[in-house]
């Protein structure tokens, strides 16, 4: 990555920070080819605290201490997640605005209005396991007898993606009809694509999916049981509550899927262990958390008036991103064995930490598993290095994941693993890459 460069980002509602100091763009392709070497160089260069540009004239400051984080994320009275005073004065054509945008949900508000819309996710507790699990098995088992007999697939595009989205709009009980079109906004949304007409497109089918349960109160699906919960929603506020596992949950899912694969099938250290019994793909998937979490820079908030911090004034009202990332490799709290090790900070803290940890964690470790008894040669479809992260400061997101494995066939009907034991396998007879030629 470029060297910090001096932006001249003005002072922010009279914030005691001059307007001189030289920030790290986090925009440009080289952050995204390697952000661990970047973090370690601004670890160096600023401490805990990172003058940063989200995008050229959005200042910002990325928080790369752990300890320092915690202290933020614990501390929502002095740093709020709610950004209406920021972005006042952020033109709507920026391109980060509408990531960071407020929005009636339980992750974009504060206070008393934060604590009634995430009361409402108390739903999430009442699904069974064994009900996220035929989730899972309903979504994979059509779209692996859609590949098997290829030998080579983009697990990104035509395994995980649709496999997280598809589990979701079972469990919030989306009609075929608006899961299609809701997926479809979604696609547009995240490809770049005409993401305008992807948010709307988006919005509209969740709103006539809402429409149609009130129309037909009392099921058992999420949405339902959003509607009928005691916060009282509006339909609004139900779109809302609605949207953000769709819009906050499901790339950073497929990315931590996507990112629990990478290393299964290029590190030979995880390839061995998981496959050979010796690790969980729960161990597997709490490194990628630790080491490549799928939200690595989040949890942000906006401080209500200038505050201290470190040594380091924080404007009123300017971001303050936490880099998850950085902060599970702070170099004060990194080192050992993290096989169980689970305080990451992949999931947040305070009352913002993600309420569906739970859920994730069951519905990627099956989606794995699944895949991985379908093909047990499973492996990489091009060298390691040969594969690329889309840019982007928010997630760690690969572009694509291409793999190989001997085709299969016949369909297959895929069996449900059971939640009392943990999942191994014999060793695997193929390396975890090898070219597919």
């Amino acid at each position: 990555m470029n060297a910090p460069r001096t932006t001249g980002c003005p002072v922010v509602h009279g914030s005691p920070v001059g307007d001189d100091e030289a920030r790290v763009a986090m925009y440009v392709p080289e952050f995204a080819a390697d952000p661990h070497a970047a973090y370690r160089r601004m670890r160096a260069r600023y401490g805990s605290l990172v003058p940063v540009e989200l995008d050229p004239g959005v200042p910002a400051t990325l928080v790369v201490g752990y300890r320092t984080a915690l202290r933020i994320l614990n501390d929502p009275e002095h740093f709020p997640a709610d950004p209406r005073i920021w972005q006042q004065s952020v033109p709507d054509e920026c391109p980060v605005k509408p990531m960071l945008m407020y929005r009636r949900n339980a992750l974009r508000t504060a206070g008393e209005e934060h604590a009634r819309l995430r009361r409402a996710y108390s739903v999430l507790g009442d699904v069974d396991e064994n009900r996220l699990l035929a989730a899972v098995d309903g979504a994979v088992e059509p779209l692996i007898n859609r590949f098997r007999a290829q030998g080579c697939v983009d697990l990104r595009a035509e395994y995980v993606f649709p496999a997280v989205f598809g589990v979701l709009s079972d469990l919030m009980g989306l009609p075929a009809d608006l899961a299609s079109r809701t997926y479809d906004g979604m696609a547009k949304i995240m490809d770049g694509v005409d993401a305008a007409a992807g948010e709307r497109e988006f919005g509209a089918a969740l709103f006539e999916a809402v429409q149609l349960k009130q129309a037909h109160p009392g099921g058992s699906d999420l949405m339902s049981r959003l509607m009928a919960h005691s916060a009282d929603l509006t339909v609004e506020e139900v779109v809302m509550q609605v949207a953000l596992p769709f819009a906050a949950g499901c790339e950073p899912t497929v990315n931590l899927v996507c990112n629990a694969l990478r290393l299964l099938m290029s590190d030979e250290r995880f390839a061995g262990d998981v496959l050979g019994g010796s690790l969980t793909t729960r161990d597997a998937l709490d490194e990628v958390l630790f080491t490549d979490p799928p939200l690595p820079n989040f949890g942000i908030t906006y401080p209500r008036q200038p505050i201290l911090v470190d040594g380091v004034w924080l404007p009123a009202h300017q971001p303050v991103v936490i880099s998850y990332a950085a902060c599970n490799n702070d170099p004060e709290i990194a080192g050992g064995d993290r096989a169980g090790n689970r305080s990451h900070l992949a999931y947040g803290a305070g009352v913002h930490r993600c309420p569906a940890t739970s859920m994730v964690l069951v519905i990627a470790i099956h989606i794995i598993d699944q895949l991985l008894d379908a093909f047990p040669d499973l492996r990489l479809g091009v060298a390691p290095e040969e594969l690329r992260y889309r840019t982007g400061i928010f997630h760690r997101a690969l572009a694509a994941l291409p793999a190989a494995f001997d085709p299969v066939h016949q369909d297959m009907e895929l069996a449900m693993t059971s939640l009392l034991a943990p999942r191994t396998r014999p060793d695997r007879k193929t390396p975890p890459w090898q070219p597919t030629d």
